[in-house]
């Protein structure tokens, strides 16, 4: 697996950016997606040795994001790694007891391609991406 990005959960993703401007990263279109109900803006600082962050802000009270900042306010929401096949990476998860806690559904932010959630410990959110993407959620807090 490959480290791909951090997310940040924010209530602003306008007022959260400016941070990440100011210390030289580049901002992308803000998207929403539907199936998550968030607002997703991409930050990268990729050619100084930066990371990639996703800032991600709910769109309304019903968005699972709400309930990290309502407990932890801005902070990270999950780590994300790249892997080849989301098939196989489900399968190793489920042999290392995660549980998987929703089927994969397309990623707005990723074009579509496909993701799911899964738990370890009670407390990891872990989300897979098919063709490529994998992420790591951790509920900080």
């Amino acid at each position: 697996m490959t480290f791909h990005h951090i997310g940040i959960a924010c209530y602003d993703i306008e007022e959260s950016s400016l941070f990440y401007l100011s210390q030289g990263y580049t901002t992308s279109e803000t998207v929403y997606d539907p199936i998550q109900n968030v607002n997703i803006c991409f930050c990268e600082k990729l050619a100084e040795g930066g990371i990639c962050v996703e800032l991600i802000s709910p769109k309304d009270d019903t968005s699972p994001v709400c309930k990290n900042l309502q407990k932890n306010g801005v902070s990270p929401y999950h780590i994300c790694y790249e892997t080849e096949n989301l098939e196989k990476s489900i399968m190793e998860l489920k042999k290392q007891k995660f549980l998987i806690v929703s089927k994969p559904s397309p990623a707005v932010a990723f074009g579509g391609k496909e993701f799911a959630f899964c738990l370890v410990n009670q407390q990891d959110l872990w989300s897979l991406s098919k063709n490529e993407i994998f992420y790591f959620q951790k509920q900080y807090g």
